[in-house]
């Protein structure tokens, strides 16, 4: 998959745990995420998605965020396998009081924050989430003007909170798509990502997300395109590295078939434009 995501342009990735669902199985997913860093060269980061789904049986979600804190976490943390924490935050799922509590934990590990919030509904997560200097709120299909002001606070700070519009899912699932002429009023850093998942977002390709970000959510292609590549960096906190064509960055770069502009990456939806990728350097 993670090869898969480079031939059709990835230069870098952030990749989650959280289909583990026992504190084991958790500590597995990161550890092969941990080896996949060491296989290949372009920036990983990986992020302990401790609160994704409440397991079966007993659990309550303040109870399996509980066991998350004390029992996966400080392994985590003691072994280096993550550079953030995630959570779904979401009403029904895990809400305001077990988010702040990761968030909380994972700060006092010296662990960042990147989270899943407001895919449908919009009760407070996005505050929450900057206030504790979360690195970016992911998903953000549902916002209130509270949510906008709160982002936009962040973004004339020296620690702004990225807001990554996923239009892939909403794709998959129908559902809304992130209002993101709103955040970029406001001037909100907006990145886009795939949110590659089997449930929710099954492709890997950028390509994709970003003819979506210019057909579905009407960003002009330069504005999908720097939120694919610079502002995509920033929010995995890889600029030193990615996300730009300069003197010093990775050479990480990728060669269309001839186009007639930037706007035939949208119009021709559904065709490849991706002739040519390397990485470093070398080609895939």
């Amino acid at each position: 998959r993670l090869q898969q995501a480079i031939r059709t342009g990835t230069g870098s990735i952030e990749i989650k745990s959280g289909y583990g669902l026992t504190a084991e199985a958790e500590l597995k997913m990161l550890r092969v995420i941990r080896a996949l860093k060491e296989e290949f060269t372009i920036p990983i980061k990986a992020t302990f998605l401790a609160c994704h789904a409440v397991p079966e049986g007993e659990w309550t979600a303040a109870t399996w965020t509980a066991h998350m804190i004390n029992e996966a976490l400080p392994v985590v943390a003691n072994e280096g396998l993550a550079d953030y924490v995630d959570a779904f935050c979401e009403k029904g799922y895990f809400g305001l009081e077990e988010t702040q509590s990761l968030l909380d934990a994972a700060a006092s590990h010296r662990i960042k924050s990147k989270v899943h919030v407001n895919q449908f509904n919009a009760f407070g997560g996005v505050k929450l989430c900057v206030n504790s200097n979360a690195v970016s709120v992911d998903h953000l299909e549902e916002l209130s003007a509270e949510d906008v002001e709160a982002l936009k606070s962040a973004a004339d700070s020296s620690n702004p909170t990225f807001a990554t519009a996923l239009p892939g899912c909403s794709y998959f699932l129908g559902i809304p798509y992130t209002p993101v002429h709103e955040l970029m009023k406001a001037d909100v850093p907006v990145a886009l990502a795939t949110d590659f998942n089997p449930g929710s977002a099954p492709s890997s390709n950028m390509n994709r997300v970003v003819q979506l970000a210019i057909l579905k959510m009407k960003m002009h292609p330069l504005e999908a395109i720097a939120a694919a590549t610079i502002n995509g960096a920033a929010a995995m906190e890889c600029s030193e590295r990615a996300g730009v064509i300069a003197r010093g960055r990775a050479a990480n770069v990728l060669l269309t078939r001839p186009l007639n502009g930037l706007e035939d990456l949208a119009y021709d939806f559904g065709e490849e434009p991706v002739e040519k990728v390397f990485i470093d350097g070398i080609a895939q």
